[in-house]
């Protein structure tokens, strides 16, 4: 195995891109904007192996066991996998699932299974839109319902309170989360305190909990079970919720900040909990045990405690949602600019963080989930049912895509790469196969969501690739263009540039242009904007250029997949493509393609359907390259794919 530090590391000993707030404040504003899906796991993963569809028998061996396995669980997939192994995987500085891919595809693009990778990367992310349609329910929704311990009366209540905190919540996308998240990080440094408190207080009067941290008591479990036990880890797994937004939120922090979090305050807080949960349970009689199980994380607190307990979850709960849905939208802006999405509305929330973006389409559709799930669900009981396949589908996709990192990427031998793999298959395996049980009851939702997404995502890229083809196999070549039309057309003063999608060959826009209007600007640029499969370019690396002559130009601004591509302020750094560019003499022209049936489609008319609709709605140019508005002409065309 290699010492040396894995291909495509950032350059920064933590991974980070341009992070200069020092480590113990990146560390802290971790714990509050990253940690928040796992964090509020407690709220409902012990409760759920023993109140839900597993219905483990309620007695010191099987709490043992099932602490056991909540320990274990997150030593492997969060600790190891995760924050110990993944981190090392980042793309200049970021994680996630299409990261990755990037990263593996630029070292194996051209072998056989290259396109598998990028498809398996696909589908986690596709799953990833389930998970974060179910967050916000199930974690709103379990922590309100901790007002039924305070009064049991207060049950009518929940459904409505849950939905007007979720409705509140997205409604709030749109004005930022920056003055929010300032309080995100002390909210979420008192939860985990108090949590942990609560928690070591129950371990204080029932030490023998601590027993669970041998392995032992988890075999024991599937000895004592079998099946049964087999079925449990359907809801044991619910503790390791939110272990894949540690990696895709990698980028915010770095994972030297991040490691120190985990290791540091939160692991630790977590397993003071579901330890103290754990050891209340087995400390009662039980009668109180079989009424502590039914919430367990609210009876950790006393009677008088529990209402501000209820508030403290709530909020939370709220910040966990919240992370989850800027999840959403990060992932989503990654997938437009890697080509798997079409163009969105993306609006920028602040003048100062470029990663804090809000799109429309996404968080409506979100909103709109949430509230069908909380109103068809009920409970967070029911809801646990969707939880978790999509999690676990995921995390297994990442350890698959992991092998291929091992391999392909950072060069091991695969007799190394394979026992490591093999573990973190059977593991993450066995949780996958335990929840398949929960598709009936509701563990089809994510499935569904994930198909649909997976469907469009890779429609709408292999239609892309379809129109790139043909508008390549009907392309003038640029030189004899503009040879022949410079002594055919009227030049008239000014700069006209001509979005092309192709960095060779005219524009449709261009040959439209002269065809119907017979005139050319002074100077004529023809420009593409390309995505690279890193996050960021280096600013000196932005333009390209070429003189084609007589006042034509060849350019190409560059961006990654996390920037924002916005063409003029991008133009300013362009001065030698024939002198800087005025905006009040500068016309963009850009052309909007009308697909038609194809003798020869080159996919499924029905994926044809699908690719031309979402071609009829994405953003235009315009707005996605944050064109001015007054300065753009549009230009149609017809294409057959």
């Amino acid at each position: 195995m290699s010492d040396t530090a894995p291909a495509g590391a950032a350059s920064s000993p933590d991974g980070k891109h341009g992070h200069s707030a020092s480590k113990a404040a990146l560390a802290v504003g971790a714990i509050g904007i990253v940690f928040g899906d796992i964090g509020t796991s407690p709220l409902y993963a012990f409760r759920e192996t023993f109140v839900g569809r597993s219905t483990v028998q309620l007695d010191t061996a099987h709490v043992l066991g099932v602490i056991s396995l909540i320990f274990w669980s997150m030593t492997l997939v969060v600790a190891i996998q995760y924050v110990t192994i993944l981190m090392r995987a980042d793309n200049k500085g970021q994680g996630g699932s299409l990261a990755l891919v990037a990263l593996i595809s630029s070292h194996i693009s051209k072998s056989r299974y290259g396109w598998l990778a990028v498809l398996l990367g696909v589908f986690a992310t596709a799953l990833f839109y389930g998970d974060s349609m179910i967050t916000p329910a199930i974690s709103v929704l379990s922590a309100v319902e901790g007002l039924t311990v305070v009064d049991a009366g207060l049950q009518p209540f929940v459904i409505p309170i849950a939905l007007g905190l979720l409705a509140f919540l997205f409604l709030l996308q749109k004005r930022g989360t920056a003055k929010v998240g300032a309080l995100f990080a002390p909210v979420m440094i008192v939860y985990f305190t108090v949590i942990a408190g609560m928690g070591l207080w129950q371990i204080f009067q029932t030490p023998q909990i601590l027993w669970a941290l041998n392995p032992y008591h988890a075999v024991n479990f599937f000895v004592l079970d079998g099946a049964m036990a087999f079925l449990a880890l359907g809801s044991v797994v619910l503790a390791v919720t939110g272990s894949e937004a540690l990696y895709s939120d990698m980028g915010h922090f770095g994972r030297g900040p991040m490691r120190l979090s985990w290791f540091g305050f939160v692991m630790p807080c977590l397993l003071l909990n579901y330890f103290g949960q754990g050891a209340m349970v087995i400390g009662l009689p039980p009668e109180q045990a079989s009424q502590a199980i039914q919430n367990p994380f609210f009876f950790l607190a006393s009677e008088q405690w529990r209402l501000p307990l209820v508030f403290l979850a709530t909020v939370a709960t709220f910040i966990a949602s919240q992370a989850v849905i800027s999840g959403a939208f990060s992932i989503t802006h990654q997938a437009i600019q890697m080509g798997f999405v079409p163009r969105l509305s993306i609006r920028h929330t602040s003048e100062t963080e470029g990663g804090q973006i809000y799109i429309p389409v996404v968080n409506w559709a979100l909103m709109i989930a949430v509230i069908i799930l909380v109103l068809t669900f009920q409970s967070s009981s029911n809801l646990a049912n969707a939880y978790g396949i999509a999690v676990t589908g995921a995390v297994t996709i990442d350890t698959l895509l992991m092998g291929v990192l091992f391999v392909g990427v950072w060069k091991w031998k695969w007799w190394y790469a394979a026992p490591v793999v093999a573990l973190f298959l059977i593991v993450d395996g066995a949780y996958f196969a335990a929840n398949l049980v929960k598709v009936p009851s509701g563990g089809w939702f994510p499935l569904v969501v994930g198909l649909v997404a997976f469907t469009l995502l890779t429609t709408w890229a292999r239609g892309r690739k379809l129109m790139r083809e043909r508008m390549t196999e009907v392309a003038l070549p640029m030189e004899i263009f503009a040879k022949s039309a410079k002594n055919s057309a009227t030049r008239v003063p000014g700069t006209a540039i001509f979005m092309a999608s192709q960095t060779g060959g005219v524009p449709s826009a261009l040959l439209h242009n002269i065809k119907h209007n017979k005139v050319l600007h002074e100077r004529v640029v023809i420009l593409t904007v390309q995505i690279a499969d890193v996050p960021y370019i280096d600013p000196a690396e932005r333009c390209e250029y070429h003189d084609i002559g007589d006042g034509f130009y060849r350019a190409v601004l560059h961006y990654g997949f996390m920037e924002e591509t916005n063409v003029p302020q991008g133009l300013k750094h362009m001065e030698r493509c024939g002198g800087e560019f005025d905006m009040m003499q500068t016309s963009f022209f850009l052309s909007r393609q009308t697909l038609l049936a194809s003798d020869k489609p080159g996919m499924p008319i029905w994926r044809e359907k699908i690719f031309a609709w979402m071609l009829r709605n994405s953003a235009t140019a315009m707005e996605f390259f944050r064109l001015p508005t007054n300065r753009v002409v549009e230009l149609g065309s017809q294409l057959k794919i």
